[in-house]
């Protein structure tokens, strides 16, 4: 879990996936379109993917994949990231993560 915390801080945002994953893509895009600029570990091509994986399970992420971090602080997956979006606060949060600029 200390890995997790480590590369959940090095950018604004910070994207756990896997490249097969549509949810991920979808996160991806949305993130993206926003301007934000995500770190993002796909674990099916990480070395070390499986190891992330059990850290992320370790914290509550079920599913593994995706899951989200802005600003260190772990959103969730899709159904966390999306809900802020329909309510509007996904954007406030990255503002104050740094990701994006208005």
């Amino acid at each position: 879990m200390e890995k997790v915390s480590m590369l959940s801080k090095q950018k604004p945002v910070v994207i756990f996936s896997k490249s097969s994953c549509c949810m991920s893509h979808t996160l991806k895009t949305l993130i993206c379109n926003y301007g934000a600029n995500p770190l993002i570990y796909e674990l099916d091509e990480d070395p070390k993917g499986r190891e992330l994986e059990n850290s992320l399970m370790r914290l509550g992420c079920n599913p593994v994949v995706p899951v989200v971090f802005i600003g260190g602080q772990l959103i969730g997956g899709a159904n966390e990231v999306m809900e802020r979006q329909m309510n509007g606060t996904l954007k406030n949060m990255l503002i104050q993560a740094n990701a994006i600029w208005v």
